[in-house]
């Protein structure tokens, strides 16, 4: 497999490691993407030092394939991290090489690899599903909208990644939900005000 792989394609090889490997929950765990990387054969190092910026490297050379995390990964980057080096593993083996971290973020390849990893912890059909459920039309998703959906769901997809999910498939503005901050903060508030009401 090679570059040639295109947006939609990207997201049917997520949908079938999600098949194959019977993932069926949004709340994708480390123990999930360790099974997956056992079974292909994908070595795991734990880089111990301070990495700025990176945070995965995949490699793949005669013996074999190995991805580098960063160690002091939260759980939703390093899920997020081990979903993006599997992309590589799966497509980019021609390459030998591939890091991740913010200064090659808008190459193809990396963007790739972030669709496919998005999709793999958080398939779209779902997205789109829940918010029917929620009685949220088009361009009328909000942050609080996507804390709900968090919560809800557990799901390991970051605050910024269902904010990107959002907006591209259309129930967000562009750009509206992408450039809030503090979504801790916001999550903060919506448990407060959830158990006000409940009492």
């Amino acid at each position: 497999m090679s570059l040639t792989y295109d947006y939609y394609d990207l997201k049917v090889l997520a949908r079938q490691v999600r098949a194959r490997y019977g993932l069926k929950s949004l709340r994708i765990l480390p123990y999930d993407l360790h099974r997956i990387y056992s079974q292909e054969g994908i070595e795991i190092d734990y880089w111990p030092y301070p990495l700025k910026t990176l945070r995965g490297v995949f490699m793949w050379d005669d013996f074999g394939a190995t991805v580098m995390l960063a160690s002091n990964l939260p759980i939703d980057p390093l899920v997020f991290t081990m979903a993006h080096e599997l992309k590589h593993f799966l497509t980019d083996r021609d390459l030998g090489l591939s890091y991740c971290d913010r200064s090659n973020i808008n190459k193809r390849i990396e963007i790739g690899a972030e669709i496919f990893a998005e999709e793999l912890l958080f398939p779209d059909q779902y997205f789109v599903r829940y918010m029917q459920n929620m009685n949220i039309t088009r361009e009328r998703c909000d942050a609080k909208t996507l804390v709900r959906l968090k919560l809800e769901t557990k799901t390991t997809l970051s605050y910024a990644g269902l904010a990107i999910k959002a907006e591209r498939l259309r129930y967000a503005a562009a750009n509206s939900l992408t450039r809030v901050t503090g979504w801790r903060k916001l999550e903060k508030v919506y448990r407060e005000t959830r158990i006000q009401r409940m009492q």
